[in-house]
């Protein structure tokens, strides 16, 4: 199996651009299920990519549904280091208009379903430190690579992350206002946790599609206006992303979060089963070779 550094998670558009050559596409079994879909490999900015969308082609997973840790677990088995979660968010602030970027650096679960949280339970316990949920560094070159494709791009901010599928009611959106949050979105969590857990650094471009239901004055959020909005983002996207993998490529930062666990597994080594290591291994296998003990 190929080696690729570089993941983008998002919308069918992404992996459509042109400019990406030599395409493959891998379908992966995990233990924890199959990915959404089939993992598109192809060159952008003479390097290679990996495109995986989040909702299946067709979108055909909730945000509930969608198999978060399959996703992550996939892109770990290519060697993936850093993900660039592109997604859609409502604006929770005046001056986050729809069209713009932000590049969040804090995060707010508000999810309530179980949908997939962690890697780990069954007889090996990790808790892992997220308490700057992206990547700084990942954050800056995402947010590099928007400005030079042209786009209006505000740095920080907290993203929450709702249920779904439903969009909020106004009560809802008001209360996320007066707790300061800056965009709301419905996929962000768990993804982001199970990327530090999978030791990746991981940041999001979130394209704001809408003001949600809190701005009386605009039109309130709908399906038709967020794909609507999306969509004619699509372009920027697709140029701020191969800037942004063209800077990777050309500044190679190190992950910052490549020893996430070596602080966070609380399981005593000679508990954990041949079985959890064998099924973790890419996950975990660091910490259980001989040279680690």
């Amino acid at each position: 199996m190929q080696t690729v550094r570089y993941a983008v998670i998002g919308g069918s558009g992404l992996y459509n651009m042109p400019e990406l050559t030599d395409i493959t596409t891998l379908d992966l079994e995990t233990p924890f299920g199959k990915p959404s879909d089939s993992i598109t490999i192809g060159n952008l900015a003479g390097v290679r990519v990996a495109f995986l969308p989040r909702h299946g082609r067709g979108h055909i997973y909730t945000p509930s549904e969608v198999p978060y840790r399959a996703n992550i677990f996939a892109l770990k088995l290519l060697g993936v280091t850093h993900v660039i979660s592109v997604s859609a968010c409502g604006s929770l602030k005046e001056e986050l208009a729809p069209g713009h970027v932000v590049v969040p650096d804090q995060l707010y679960d508000n999810t309530r379903l179980d949908r997939g949280r962690t890697f780990f339970g069954n007889g090996l316990v990790a808790h892992v430190s997220v308490a700057d949920p992206f990547c700084p560094e990942l954050s800056r070159i995402i947010a590099q690579g928007t400005r030079e494709a042209g786009g209006t791009v505000h740095e920080g901010g907290t993203f929450v992350t709702v249920e779904g599928p439903r969009f909020s009611t106004r009560a809802e959106s008001e209360v996320f206002r007066r707790l300061g949050f800056s965009i709301i979105g419905m996929t962000t969590s768990p993804e982001a946790f199970l990327a530090r857990e999978a030791e990746m650094c991981y940041a999001v471009m979130a394209h704001v599609t809408d003001y949600d239901v809190w701005h009386h004055s605009a039109e309130s959020v709908s399906a038709e206006l967020v794909f609507k909005q999306f969509h004619a983002n699509i372009g920027l996207a697709q140029r701020a992303i191969r800037n942004a993998i063209a800077l990777l490529a050309r500044e190679q930062p190190p992950c910052a979060y490549q020893d996430a666990l070596s602080s966070a597994l609380a399981t005593a080594r000679e508990r954990v089963t041949p079985e959890t290591l064998n099924r973790l291994a890419p996950l975990i296998g660091k910490y259980f070779s001989p040279a680690a003990r």
